[in-house]
């Protein structure tokens, strides 16, 4: 850049970087600040670790037990006579599990797997688009699991009917049923809400690292305008 009479322009001192980054932090702060959602934003989860670390670990996790799941209904497929419930171990006119629900289920876990092998990486190389599918599959198993504590909630006989369809060798099915059906219901509920509100806490942390690396990475860009006679 140049000044207005046409000698060359001095450089912009090293404090201006720092300021103006500094401000572009502070305006995304304050904008968050202003957010409704603000009061719901935090870097810590559980207490004692960042939300980053805290969404790699889950993403860890989760990909553990996909992982898991897909090595068992791998042996289910190599394997089908060890893994097929018949109808007359299972007292109905169905079969557990049949070739077509087990490639479903393993085409499931291996995107399953996809999906939190994304999370995990985006957590780590800070790139945010990455953790929008694990937030999504989130949200989904948080809403199917909200729609199950509705349908207790509306049909509690439901619980009876589902209790009779179980094989008889199911463990401690004669003293689930004997157990008064009100009680039942409040227990059920009760542990459903537990489950809730540990999932929303978990949707809330990925969600707070989401918004941490995006925060994060617009922050770290500068961008700056020059023209003939003046330097933005």
């Amino acid at each position: 850049p140049a000044r207005r009479g046409g000698g060359p322009s001095p450089a912009p001192p090293r404090g201006t970087v720092r300021t103006e980054r500094g401000a572009a932090e502070h305006g995304g702060a304050a904008e968050m600040l202003s957010s409704p959602w603000a009061r719901f934003y935090s870097n810590s989860c559980c207490l004692c670790c960042h939300v980053r670390t805290g969404t790699i670990i889950l993403g860890v996790w989760y990909l553990i037990i996909n992982s898991v799941v897909l090595l068992i209904l791998l042996s289910a497929l190599t394997d089908p006579d060890q893994y097929h419930l018949t109808s007359a171990e299972l007292g109905g006119e169905f079969e557990f599990m049949d070739d077509a629900n087990m490639c479903i289920a393993t085409a499931i876990s291996l995107l399953m797997i996809l999906i939190c092998a994304m999370a995990t990486y985006g957590a780590y190389k800070q790139h945010a688009a990455w953790i929008i599918p694990f937030f999504c599959y989130q949200i989904f198993d948080f809403a199917l699991n909200t729609l199950v504590a509705i349908s207790v909630l509306v049909y509690p006989s439901s619980i009876q009917d589902y209790l009779r369809q179980l094989p008889n060798n199911f463990p401690y099915k004669e003293e689930i049923m004997s157990v008064n059906p009100t009680c039942l219901v409040v227990i059920i509920l009760l542990f459903i809400s537990v489950i809730l509100a540990f999932k929303g806490y978990l949707i809330s942390c990925v969600w707070n690292c989401y918004r941490y690396i995006n925060g994060r990475n617009n922050s770290d860009v500068l961008v700056y305008i020059t023209t003939n006679d003046t330097a933005v």
